[in-house]
Formats: C-alpha cells, sequence, structure tokens
C-alpha cells in the first residue's frame, strides 16, 4: 500500500476517534472518577498513537503519549482531571481534529508549520502530572498492554452515560453515486410496476381462450345430431383438443407470470427501501459537536449549561443532516448566550442553578420532528412588540394588534435581534433567519413557541428524506407536473362565482384570506388551456408575506416520487428543482416553489400577468397537419424533458429517443422536419447518426442539429463534416439560439 493510502487511512481514523474522545472528555469532566471512561479514553489514545506510528508522524505519536499517560494516572488516582485539565486535553483533541482535516499532500508540511503547537499541549499535559511520575508509571497498569474494552453504551434522560463507538464498517462512497443508484432503484420499481398490466392482459387473454372452448364445445354439440364427413368431424375434434392444450398452456403460463410479477416487485420494493436507507444516518452524526461548543461558551459565559441529545439514533437524510448543521448550531448558541440566565439569576428566580438545553429528534407521523428547547428566560413578547415598533417594522397601532404567534414570528426576519450588542457569540440576528431558509429550502416547517420566565421551544417539522418526496400530481397544459406536498398550504375547488376583481386583479377568500389567483401556465410560459365547467382547480402556495392559488387544469392525486436531479449542464432551471419517473415510467418535472412565488412577486410588480378568462371554453390545441414534427435525441431525460417542452411551447411536435440507435429506428417508422442530437450517447452518438442520415437518400434532406455541453472545436468540426446544419451548446437553452436556429432551417 502507497504512502498516500495510509496517510489516507490515517485521516480516516483520527476522524473516527477524536468524536469518542470528545464525547468521553465532556462526560468526563462531571464524572472524573468513571473506571470504564478513562479506560475508554486511553484506549482511544492508544490507538491514534499506533496509527500515526505507522507512517511515522513523531508529533502525534508523542501527543498521543502524552494523553494516554495521562489518562493511565487519573486512573491510578494519582491526578484528578477537573474542567482545567479537561481544557488542555480538549486542545490536544482541537490538534488531532485538524489533522484529520488536512489533505494527503499538505499533511507533512503542515506538521512541521504546528510542530510548536503539538510541543506546547504535549508539555501543558506533562505539566499535570507529578514530577515522579515516569518513576511510577512501571508499578502501574502498562499503558500499551493490550487489553479489549469495549464499553457498552446507554443513554439514560437523553445524556450518554458511556462512549458510544461506532461498530459498524464503513465504505466511502460519493453523493453522485448514490444519486445515480437511488435512480436506478427508482426505475427498476417503474418496471417491476408494468409487470402486472402484462399480467392482466394474458387474464383478459385467458378469458377468451375459454370463450373460444365454450364455441367449440357448441359447435361440436350442434354437429353430433348431424351427418358430416369423418375427416370434418376429426378437424372438429383436433381443434377442441387444440383448445384444451392452449388453455392449460395459458393457464400454467399466467400462473408462473403472475408470481414472477409479485416477486420482482417485491424484490425491486426491498431494493428501493435498501437505497432509501443508505441515504439515511444517525442523528449523532450531524450534531458530535454541539456538546463540546455548549461546554466551551457556557464555560466563557460563566453559565453553567446541561446539554441532552435526545433520540441520537434517529435516522435522518444525510442531506437534510449536513443542512441542519448551521441552524442548529445558531440556535444552540443563542440559547446559551440569550436564553439561559447567570447562575445568580436562576437563583434568584427560584430556579436549578444550571440551566438545561435539550435537543431532540423523533420520527412522527412520517416526518422528522426535531425541537431544541431551554428552560431560560423565554421571550418577553411585550419587549418584542417595541423593539419592532422601534424598527419601522409596524405601526404601535398594528404592533399592538399582534398576537404572540404573530410577535415570535418576526423573530425568523433576516437581521432582526433583540440585543444591542453585537459579540463573537450571537447579536446580528441570522441564526433564525438562516433556519427558516434552510426549513423553507427542503420543503418543511418551523414555529416558536415560548413562554416568559419557563424557556423557548422551536419546532422543526422536516420530510424524512430528500430522496423521496410525497407530492401533488397536477396537469398544467396537458402535461403533469409535482408540487411537493409540504409547501402545498390547501388545494380548492372553486366555482367561477367566487372570484371577484380588485384593482384589475383576481382574488377569492379562503377562511377569511384573500387570495389572489394566478394562472399556473402563465408563470411557466406553457400554452393557455381553460376549463369547461365551473370548477376551478386551485393549488395555494406561500411564502413568509404573501399567499397565491395557482389556477391548474386538473387534480391527478398524491404520489410519492424519486427524486432524480435535473442533469448540471442545464444549469438552474427556473421554478423547477427536480424531475421523477411516474409509476408508468413517464417523466414528470418537480416545481419549486419557493422559485414560484419568487417569479409570481417579478411578474405581477412587472404587470406581466394576465387574469385567468374564467368566462373561455377550455380550448385544447389540437395537432394539424401544420404543425413541424422534430425529434428530440438525447440520453439525458432532463434534457430531453427540458428540450420538448420548450419545442412544444413554440408550437412545434416533439417526439423524443433516447439515443441514436433508437433515434434512427423512429426516423425509419416516422416523418420528421428536424433532428436535435445530443453527441455523447450509447449505442450510437450524435456523429454517427447524423452520417446515417445524410448517406441515406430518402433522409438526407432532414436538417440536423448538434446540441452538446461541450464547446470544442474538435467536435464542432466532426459534426459539420457529418452532414449536421448547427451546432449549438447546451447553454443555447438559456436564450433564443436554439429557437431560432430551428426557424431558420424549418420555420415557426
Amino acid at each position: 500500500m502507497s504512502d498516500d493510502s495510509m496517510i489516507e487511512l490515517f485521516r480516516q481514523e483520527a476522524q473516527t476517534q477524536v468524536a469518542i474522545l470528545t464525547q468521553g472528555l465532556l462526560i468526563l469532566e462531571t464524572n472524573s472518577q468513571s473506571e470504564e471512561i478513562l479506560q475508554a479514553l486511553m484506549r482511544v489514545a492508544h490507538s491514534i498513537k499506533g496509527a500515526a506510528r505507522i507512517i511515522s508522524l513523531d508529533a502525534v505519536i508523542n501527543l498521543a503519549h502524552c494523553m494516554e499517560d495521562c489518562f493511565v494516572a487519573a486512573q491510578n488516582k494519582i491526578i484528578t482531571l477537573g474542567p482545567e485539565q479537561i481544557d488542555v486535553l480538549l486542545q490536544a483533541v482541537d490538534l488531532f481534529q485538524a489533522i484529520s482535516q488536512v489533505p494527503e499532500a499538505d499533511m507533512l508540511s503542515w506538521l512541521a508549520e504546528k510542530i510548536g503547537e503539538f510541543e506546547a499541549c504535549c508539555a501543558a499535559i506533562r505539566a499535570m502530572l507529578p514530577p515522579d511520575f515516569n518513576a511510577r508509571a512501571s508499578s502501574l497498569v502498562n499503558a500499551d498492554q493490550n487489553l479489549e474494552i469495549t464499553p457498552t453504551p446507554r443513554e439514560e434522560n437523553g445524556t450518554l452515560e458511556a462512549i458510544t463507538i461506532p461498530n459498524d464498517r464503513v465504505v466511502r462512497v460519493s453523493a453522485e453515486n448514490l444519486n445515480r443508484i437511488m435512480g436506478l432503484a427508482g426505475e427498476s420499481l417503474v418496471e417491476a410496476n408494468w409487470l402486472q398490466p402484462f399480467a392482466d392482459s394474458f387474464t383478459a387473454l385467458r378469458y377468451r381462450q375459454l370463450e373460444l372452448s365454450r364455441l367449440l364445445e357448441t359447435l361440436h354439440t350442434a354437429l353430433a345430431n348431424t351427418a358430416i364427413s369423418p375427416e370434418s368431424q376429426q378437424v372438429v375434434d383436433t381443434a377442441r383438443g387444440k383448445a384444451q392444450e392452449c388453455r392449460e398452456i395459458l393457464t400454467d403460463r399466467l400462473s408462473e407470470l403472475e408470481l414472477y410479477a409479485r416477486r420482482t416487485t417485491n424484490l425491486s420494493d426491498r431494493l428501493y427501501r435498501e437505497v432509501i436507507a443508505s441515504h439515511m444516518r444517525p442523528f449523532v452524526d450531524g450534531v458530535q459537536g454541539l456538546p463540546r461548543m455548549v461546554r466551551d461558551l457556557s464555560r466563557q459565559l460563566d453559565k453553567q449549561v446541561k446539554f441532552q441529545i435526545v433520540g441520537q439514533s434517529t435516522l435522518v437524510d444525510r442531506d437534510i443532516l449536513k443542512k441542519l448543521e448551521a441552524p442548529l448550531t445558531h440556535m444552540i448558541r443563542n440559547a446559551v448566550d440569550h436564553g439561559i440566565e447567570s447562575p445568580e439569576a436562576r437563583q434568584a428566580s427560584g430556579k436549578p442553578v444550571e440551566g438545561t438545553i435539550r435537543l431532540e429528534a423523533f420520527h412522527r407521523g412520517g416526518m422528522l420532528a426535531i425541537t431544541v428547547s431551554d428552560d431560560g428566560k423565554g421571550i418577553d413578547p411585550d419587549f418584542i412588540r417595541q423593539h419592532i415598533v422601534d424598527r419601522n417594522l409596524a405601526s404601535s397601532e398594528t404592533a399592538m394588534q399582534l398576537t404572540e404567534a404573530e410577535i415570535i414570528e418576526f423573530l425568523f426576519l433576516s437581521g432582526f435581534s433583540t440585543t444591542n450588542q453585537v459579540t463573537e457569540i450571537s447579536g446580528r440576528g441570522v441564526g433564525l433567519d438562516i433556519a427558516k431558509s434552510m426549513v423553507q429550502e427542503v420543503g418543511g416547517t418551523i414555529r416558536a413557541v415560548s413562554q416568559l420566565g419557563n424557556g423557548t421551544s422551536f419546532h422543526f417539522q422536516l420530510p424524512l428524506t430528500l430522496s423521496v418526496v410525497r407530492t401533488l400530481i397536477v396537469k398544467i397544459s396537458d402535461e403533469p407536473y409535482a408540487f411537493p406536498l409540504a409547501r402545498v398550504d390547501r388545494i380548492v375547488k372553486l366555482d367561477k362565482s367566487d372570484i371577484y376583481v380588485v384593482e384589475g386583479r383576481q382574488y377569492f377568500t379562503k377562511d377569511g384570506q384573500n387570495i389572489g389567483l394566478i394562472a399556473a401556465h402563465d408563470i411557466l410560459d406553457l400554452p393557455e388551456t381553460l376549463p369547461d365547467s365551473d370548477a376551478l382547480c386551485v393549488v395555494v402556495i406561500s411564502d413568509q408575506s404573501n399567499a397565491y392559488g395557482l389556477f391548474v387544469d386538473e387534480f391527478l392525486g398524491e404520489r410519492d416520487l424519486v427524486v432524480r436531479p435535473l442533469d448540471p449542464r442545464l444549469g438552474k432551471v427556473r421554478d423547477i428543482s427536480a424531475s421523477a419517473l411516474m409509476d408508468d415510467g413517464s417523466p414528470v418535472l418537480i416545481l419549486d416553489v419557493s422559485d414560484l412565488v419568487r417569479t409570481i412577486d417579478n411578474m405581477l410588480n412587472s404587470g406581466q400577468l394576465r387574469p385567468v378568462d374564467v368566462n373561455k371554453a377550455k380550448a385544447k390545441a389540437k395537432k394539424g397537419d401544420d404543425h413541424k414534427r422534430i425529434l428530440v435525441v438525447d440520453d439525458s431525460i432532463t434534457v430531453r424533458e427540458m428540450t420538448r417542452k420548450l419545442l412544444q411551447n413554440r408550437g412545434y411536435d416533439v417526439d423524443v429517443a433516447v439515443n441514436g440507435m433508437d433515434a434512427w429506428t423512429a426516423i425509419r417508422s416516422n416523418h420528421y422536419d428536424l433532428i436535435v442530437s445530443d453527441i455523447d450517447m450509447p449505442r450510437m452518438n450524435g456523429i454517427e447518426l447524423v452520417k446515417q442520415i445524410k448517406e441515406h437518400p430518402k433522409f438526407q434532406v432532414i436538417p440536423v442539429i448538434i446540441v452538446s455541453y461541450r464547446d470544442r472545436e474538435d467536435d464542432r468540426i466532426q459534426g459539420m463534416e457529418a452532414g449536421a446544419n448547427y451546432y449549438l451548446t447546451k447553454s443555447s437553452f438559456h436564450d433564443d439560439t436554439l429557437i431560432n436556429a430551428i426557424i431558420d432551417l424549418i420555420g415557426r
């Protein structure tokens, strides 16, 4: 194994052991005589020393050995580890943490720069030991003794009483690989669902076979009393026998097919669930640094704070866990700084001197629930109300009418802070704003509850996973689209008489709230379709300040969709967050509700939105002979769909193909006015497809546009030499270059 590989193994070892060291030292601070914890910590230091020795990192070896001696001395009651001693040991842990983050190529140079810090930390730990410790060490339990001790973790009242040592094997897999596996698992589930309709068609065929058998029996009975030739009788008997044989074969094969369909569906479902599980991590993995942070902050502020984490094993989507890190850090820092009072203030108010901050995670109602609570001074609504007036966020009269829940909502505004002093800890008014933004991004909710003098609680409700989303499927301009259900306020069916107009804008009222009515096809720049009945299907969405009712063609129901990220070559597509596959394998785009609200605001401000003509009959565009027909060829489902929708919105009829071979089959079977093809595709790439088209006497007149995500001169030359009429890059989707090229070749 190369030195670089060994360094990477050391970094992984250090990352794991640092988490255990931190956890153990924090527990040790409140239970300095725990033999079990001291033994486990000594073992961890010994492991780090052994890993460092393999690659000759002398500074790490010496520091880990000093920590070993310290833990052995504490085990043998030679020293006592109090908060000051724990501070020194945590500085050593910080150095181990830092080296675990250094890239392999920079590790040796980094160590050379930090050698002074390692030596100073070693000296500080040695100073904690008595002068004659080395002489007495030979009579103690040898720190290098190979004892196998594995403390058993247990959790009581949210506090780990022993160190949790990870014992599962870990394999590093990139997020891109996981996303691809997730996509394949979703497709496998979709494909498996196709088997049952196929089996149903065989069932229908079996019924037809039974009808045929009955007809033959009727014919046989009718001929029984009729004189017919032996040859005719033999034909009838043979037909009856063949029908019976076919019926038996069909019955057997149908049973086998139904069994296979059930087994395949079950296997695909299990695979799908296992892949989803691979996206999940225990909640504790994302919050390991918080206990240390609370400990350091409380000491800095001269406060006594107990920090509890409940539900450490609760499984959380790894992407959500990563997004939670910043908001939880801000909120807990605020709780220590603003929420928990000083020991003197708590004692004066009859509270325990030690304050409590509790972080809890659990699954409830198919969602991930997270609560951050403290037993501090709580939020004074009158103080916040006055602060709102002072910052000119509302008039005095309006502020007096606000409920406590409405007042607390102001805390989530960007830059809103209840303290006039900005410190390193808090005071800039960004913590809750970050939390609100994160929650909206993943399609969840957050609310705050406070009782003056008794503390504050923040309640998150988040999706269990970002890999699968529960959606409302609607039809817009005769195409399916998906709204994340967590971002849908409500769905309503309106009578045309429920709509009224104020200053040129349409509204309807629901539960005392006036909601603006907007046509979804206008926002998405799709062809207009209008209802042919008095019932209007409306999806209500909102942000912090505005609610809008999006008029859609039809509600198609709720579905769980496996999220497939958009092809990165497309960049950020306005109003679209991702794609997915329906149960029948057809693609659907998932709408970005936050982006939709921003688009609506911008279009309203610029006067681009038209009112919904509720009195006009629904007019579906019919395909006629005058419509130009285009074939789009691309192996990326998201690129195919975006191109198809872009061209359909311009009035073209569009078919799609997944590769060059699929396209060549379609070209020989149908008439096309234009081909739009990618270059890099399996089975037959775009250059080969162009050559096939241009070498065929029947199809060589069909114009071809090559669209590539790479702007390479050799690709351009190959494409044009093969006979392509245009060579464009995928950036053409963001302007009218592609459309103009198509108009130039075949007209509008």
